[in-house]
């Protein structure tokens, strides 16, 4: 028999790119900072206006987000739909996990660079303060699944809690998680235990 905790938002990532200070100015030029489109769930995060282009060995991609704020090393995270059209094997990782993962080169008008690695799909995860985690009985790192409702109702097998004070509780999968599930934005997802 199964049960259910705490209902959550389920938010829909679609590629990004997380940039450091060092390649934002390679691309963008000297002294260029990101500038804010509007506020992401996440506080403190934002999607920038500036966007580059991503080119693999088989393809690129246009118009590709930049997030803010910059961050010590430059990230990509994309689906494995887009890794197939640009000729890329990246690894699954949570955030942040980018060693040894795939390079890619990243194109703004005529500037360009190459990252030797940061390329990776983002492990479906869960955001959440220190008093989601009690009230959801989940520790930082602790891997669960988590049953989201849609016409297509579906249950994530290996989604990582993330917990930080710094974060609010929500839920993140990639495009190719969403169009599997039928998922659109604003659904809702819940930790699924069974009980023995």
């Amino acid at each position: 028999m199964k049960t259910a905790t705490k209902i959550f938002p389920v938010a829909i990532s679609a590629r990004h790119i997380h940039v450091s200070e060092e390649d934002l100015q390679a691309l963008f030029g000297p002294n260029a900072t990101l500038t804010k489109d509007f506020d992401l769930s996440q506080p403190g995060q934002f999607a920038a206006k500036e966007r580059v282009s991503i080119e693999g060995p088989k393809g690129v991609l246009h118009n590709v987000r930049v997030l803010g704020p910059v961050r010590a090393a430059t990230q990509v995270e994309i689906s494995r739909t887009d890794a197939m059209k640009l000729g890329l094997t990246p690894p699954l990782r949570q955030s942040g996990d980018i060693e040894s993962s795939a390079s890619i080169k990243l194109i703004n008008q005529e500037q360009e660079i190459i990252i030797k690695q940061g390329v990776i799909i983002a492990q479906a995860h869960i955001h959440m303060k220190e008093e989601d985690a009690i009230a959801l009985d989940v520790q930082n790192n602790e891997l669960v699944s988590v049953e989201v409702e849609s016409e297509r109702p579906v249950t994530f097998r290996g989604v990582v809690v993330r917990v930080s004070n710094d974060f609010s509780l929500e839920m993140h999968i990639d495009t190719d998680e969403a169009n599997a599930g039928f998922i659109e934005q604003q659904a809702q997802g819940r930790i699924i235990r069974s009980l023995t």
